[in-house]
């Protein structure tokens, strides 16, 4: 078995979510979840089969995201697995939804950190076996920290 770390390419200013599902419909049912739960969001979305015709099918409003999650699909090359790179909507706004997609197994990552994506690859072919997120921890927040945590999540409307 051969391993890659893959680099995920995306926009600056857009957040990407990678999972696992199991059926041709998942580009499909994917774009019916983003627009479901923020109707003006832009994104794109790329499905890997894994048998049959092996095709990346894409779906989208947003031409420039659309190529950018297809390009990952590419590169990363795991069947079964899912990218969408959206922009003006949070992964905290669809995640629910994506998750209730019935053809959906698994969520590995939702972030607009840097990402890179942990591959295995055999005779058989590609997997994600982890994820590296962002960067590591400098410390632990104290008392300051906390305020200006909470402050924040309010003055955006996440919490009361």
């Amino acid at each position: 078995m051969k391993q890659y770390n893959v680099p995920v390419e995306k926009p600056a200013d857009t957040n990407v979510i990678v999972g696992q599902s199991h059926f041709i419909k998942t580009a499909e049912d994917l774009y019916e979840a983003m627009v479901n739960s923020v109707p003006q969001a832009k994104f794109g979305v790329a499905f890997c089969e894994a048998s049959g015709d092996r095709l990346v099918r894409v779906e989208g409003n947003d031409p420039e995201l659309k190529e950018c999650a297809m390009r990952n699909a590419l590169k990363v090359g795991a069947g079964h697995t899912f990218f969408v790179v959206m922009r003006d909507a949070y992964p905290v706004n669809v995640l629910q939804r994506i998750k209730q997609v019935p053809e959906v197994c698994s969520i590995f990552c939702a972030t607009a950190n840097e990402l890179e994506l942990v591959v295995a690859e055999s005779a058989l072919g590609r997997g994600i076996i982890g994820v590296i997120d962002g960067q590591m921890p400098v410390g632990v927040e104290q008392d300051e920290d906390v305020q200006k945590r909470r402050g924040f999540l309010r003055k955006i409307g996440y919490k009361l």
